[in-house]
Formats: C-alpha cells, sequence, structure tokens
C-alpha cells in the first residue's frame, strides 16, 4: 500500500526558511498529482502548494512567492521550500494526494514560526 512520510519541520524565526520533505512510496509521484496541506487547530487542513505528475505546480495565493514546490523522482520525494515564513504559516504541514485520499494522511509535520 503506497505511504507518504513527511518531515523537516521545526521552530525557526520570522522571515526564515524550512524545507519540508515527502518521501512517497515507489511510483506514487508517477501516478498522482501531489499537495502539502496545513492544518492549525480549530481548522480544516488547506492546500498550500500542489505539483502534477508532470512537475507542475500551482500555489494558493497565500504563499504564492516564498513557497516552492518540487520532485525528484529518483527519489520518490516531493520538497516545500518555504522562505519569508511569518507567523501565521505556523501550522501542522502534510502531504497527500491532490484530491487527497484519505489512506495517505500521515502524521504530518509541525512548523512554527516565532515573531
Amino acid at each position: 500500500q503506497a505511504q507518504l512520510m513527511e518531515s523537516g519541520g521545526g521552530l525557526v524565526q520570522a522571515g526564515g526558511s524550512l524545507r519540508l520533505s515527502c518521501e512517497a512510496s515507489r511510483n506514487v509521484l508517477a501516478k498522482y498529482f501531489l499537495g502539502w496541506y496545513r492544518q492549525t487547530p480549530g481548522n480544516q487542513r488547506e492546500l498550500v502548494a500542489s505539483i502534477t505528475n508532470r512537475g507542475i505546480p500551482t500555489y494558493t495565493d497565500a504563499v504564492k512567492g516564498r513557497f516552492t514546490i518540487s520532485r525528484d523522482v529518483a527519489k520518490n520525494t516531493v520538497y516545500l521550500q518555504m522562505d519569508s515564513l511569518k507567523p501565521e504559516d505556523s501550522a501542522v504541514y502534510y502531504c497527500n494526494s491532490n484530491p487527497p485520499i484519505r489512506q495517505f494522511w500521515g502524521q504530518g509535520t509541525q512548523v512554527t514560526v516565532s515573531s
């Protein structure tokens, strides 16, 4: 069964950068569009960036120009480079297919941006 595992979160000051990684099972990148989602307490998960199985990215307006989604097919990994981080970017970040598949939800990785 396909799996996705996130890593790379942490604590960073406002204006700083982090790179998240999502390691996928074999062939997931070729088969699915993948996305990075985030969730804060009391709110629904929101899609912040997505990449097609041909490598075309899209972003929500809140992160456009600051976040970059990319992938390394050889490593079966999708990345989210987050620059110019703001306190409102603090959340648990998850990767999943786009649209999401219930069985793909993992533990996520916590990102905390201090002001």
